[in-house]
């Protein structure tokens, strides 16, 4: 159940982001610029209010665009009927999931929708493989060498960068700690942030067999 509804929460939102994208392109056409401040359904009300229709190519721009609003609206409602369902859902289950820094209730239902039964991967490196963040040997003779991983569920595997990438953002927690260990030890940005997404599946491993 989690898995679908994080599924269809990405949909709405891929929906919701191609409507914004038409919006803004069309508002281009109407006023220099466009919207030049973040796009909200008011704010495009607002700039459509001072467009006057001269012309017939002008007055069906605003009618499309009129739509298009419409159309974003939607879009964001369903979005927060989405999280809501989602929120209750991940409640219910019990996870910890969310005590991990950077994980909240749409990545645990990506996490817990993608994985199943944890019971299904006896070791973390079984799990590390399914999600794409162990390495694939790529060594020839003595030297030894690795790359990414292009396999794996995908979807799993972005939930993972994107705990990893928030927890940059926090001073002292121990994704920000190893990172700037890495960096410290001569690694660059992304070696280092790919690093930190090796240690991420033990974690949220260790999460799922205590749930």
């Amino acid at each position: 159940v989690l898995g679908l509804l994080a599924k269809r929460h990405r949909d709405v939102a891929r929906l919701k982001n191609k409507a914004a994208c038409r919006l803004h392109a069309l508002l281009m056409e109407l006023t220099p610029g466009g919207l030049a401040t973040e796009m909200t359904v008011n704010k495009a009300n607002a700039l459509l209010a001072t467009i006057e229709g001269t012309d017939e190519m002008t007055r069906q721009r605003v009618v499309i665009a009129t739509e298009l609003i419409d159309d974003v609206g939607r879009f964001e409602t369903q979005m927060r009927a989405s999280k809501k369902r989602i929120r209750d859902a991940v409640t219910a289950s019990g996870t910890s999931l969310c005590d991990i820094r950077g994980v909240g209730p749409i990545g645990a239902a990506i996490i817990l929708g993608a994985v199943g039964d944890i019971a299904r991967f006896p070791t973390p490196a079984h799990f590390a493989s399914y999600n794409a963040t162990a390495p694939i040997d790529a060594s020839s003779g003595t030297k030894k060498r690795h790359r990414l991983n292009p396999r794996g569920n995908r979807m799993l595997n972005h939930a993972l960068h994107l705990i990893a990438i928030t927890q940059l953002r926090y001073p002292n927690t121990e994704g920000r700690i190893l990172y700037e260990r890495k960096l410290a030890e001569g690694k660059t940005r992304k070696e280092a942030i790919r690093s930190l997404k090796r240690r991420l599946p033990d974690v949220v491993y260790r999460h799922l067999v205590a749930d």
